[in-house]
């Protein structure tokens, strides 16, 4: 009987993938390593005094999620062991379970199933003639350079600031801005390091080549291998839109925030261009407490994180695609144009549309999100409820510091945010819309932008 049952079971498994849309399984299987982290930091042996329930659960979610919202100080609750998980953890959750697996999978057989190769089509948001399997060799090996040259630069860096274990940190925070976690090991993320710009150039680099995303290395890439190759439409409105950006971001915290006006000139605007630069590509990490910022800089990130990162990348947000045809969509109206295009190329009608319902889903869904935090955590003040769900729901992770003195149900609430901005906002949407009976159907590369 149990052999029985154990026989059929990867059948059953198998048959509910291969009937399933590809946005519920990816849900699913965020979900699982979700579980697996909670259980993993809930081990004795990952802390130094034991996590609460609710801690290590939120702490896991954050990590999968690469979001780095904390409730407890990672650098001084958990075990170097625990630390191990805890990388590991945003590293999955950084490429991606599926481009992890996939990756064993055509190492071990040279190809990868139907199944694995559909999905992965759709958490990449590649077109249906694109090569799955060299892709996702070149996003690995792009990784892991990135991630080994961020380590052996920022370990000198680190040990001539005195900082203690300075290898492991290096590797850790090198992990972490690649993935665009922002996870950090120092108490107060690196504001110990404003100053420092060999730090802040590495950090800065590590997050950006994560966040333009992976398409972006593919075709530079292409670029550089293949003579007479052209870099597409795409990746050069991901340039242009990261660039800008920042640029405003910049400009806008550096001359609107009082606090940072009082550091010396060059510290000055090394903070702010890293704080705009940690909300456009959504790494989450801080050089100057964002607690401190007024009102006008806060609400400027609070814009970057909405926007965010971009597509195939490690980063989280509406992404720069997405608010670049909704930017065509406007232009189209108030042109009264039949067409929608945006410099000049014509955005297909469908992509058009998924983009503004994936404007209209995030709203939604922040709306209700400050509904529920308005009830059960008002005494944190309104303004520091919207950059908390906002950051949540871009998986940026900066906070005015308001995370552990989160309510249980606000938490919660968080933590279903984080959730939906790592699988996608739309790709969310789909996840857990109910299927309609006699309902149009539409390819998998069609559904996400």
């Amino acid at each position: 009987m149990d052999q029985r049952f154990n026989w059929r079971l990867p059948r059953i498994l198998r048959r509910w993938i291969l009937r399933s849309r590809p946005g519920v399984v990816l849900l699913a299987g965020y979900g699982l390593y979700m579980l697996l982290g909670w259980a993993l930091l809930a081990l004795p042996i990952a802390s130094d005094n034991g996590l609460a329930p609710m801690d290590s659960l939120f702490l896991a979610v954050s990590a999968v999620s690469t979001t780095g919202l904390v409730t407890v100080d990672p650098g001084s609750s958990l075990t170097p062991l625990g630390e191990g998980m805890l990388l590991v953890l945003f590293q999955v959750g950084g490429l991606g379970y599926l481009t992890i697996g996939s990756f064993a999978m055509l190492a071990i057989n040279d190809r990868l199933g139907p199944v694995r190769t559909r999905v992965t089509r759709f958490a990449f948001s590649m077109p249906r003639d694109a090569r799955v399997a060299p892709f996702i060799r070149t996003v690995v090996l792009f990784a892991l350079t990135c991630e080994t040259l961020g380590t052996l630069s920022l370990w000198p860096l680190f040990a001539l600031e005195g900082v203690e274990a300075p290898f492991w940190k290096a590797l850790f925070h090198a992990v972490s801005a690649f993935c665009t976690a922002g996870f950090s090991l120092f108490p107060d993320s690196l504001e110990g390091f404003r100053g420092s710009l060999g730090v802040n150039l590495v950090i800065s680099a590590l997050s950006l080549a994560g966040a333009m995303g992976f398409l972006v290395a593919w075709d530079g890439w292409l670029r550089l291998t293949q003579p007479g190759y052209r870099i597409g439409f795409t990746t050069r409105v991901i340039l242009g839109a990261t660039a800008l950006m920042i640029v405003v971001g910049t400009v806008l915290t550096g001359f609107a925030d009082a606090g940072l006006a009082k550091l010396p000139f060059a510290e000055r605007w090394l903070a702010a261009s890293f704080q705009a630069m940690s909300a456009a590509t959504t790494v989450g990490f801080n050089s100057y407490p964002i607690g401190a910022l007024s009102l006008a800089p806060l609400l400027g990130l609070i814009v970057l994180m909405s926007i965010g990162a971009s597509p195939s990348g490690t980063g989280g947000g509406l992404k720069t695609t997405t608010v670049a045809s909704m930017i065509g969509i406007i232009r189209s109206v108030t042109h009264q144009r039949p067409d929608v295009r945006f410099l000049g190329r014509r955005i297909p009608d469908r992509r058009a549309s998924m983009a503004a319902a994936s404007c209209g889903y995030f709203a939604v869904m922040l709306a209700i999100a400050l509904g529920l935090l308005a009830l059960s955590d008002a005494q944190l003040g309104f303004d520091a409820l919207v950059f908390e769900a906002v950051s949540a729901v871009g998986t940026v992770g900066l906070s005015t510091g308001v995370t552990a003195e989160l309510s249980s149900t606000g938490k919660i609430v968080v933590m279903i945010l984080m959730t939906a901005g790592r699988v996608g906002i739309l790709a969310f949407a789909i996840a857990t819309a109910l299927p309609e009976r006699n309902s149009a159907t539409y390819e998998d590369d069609e559904l996400l932008l």
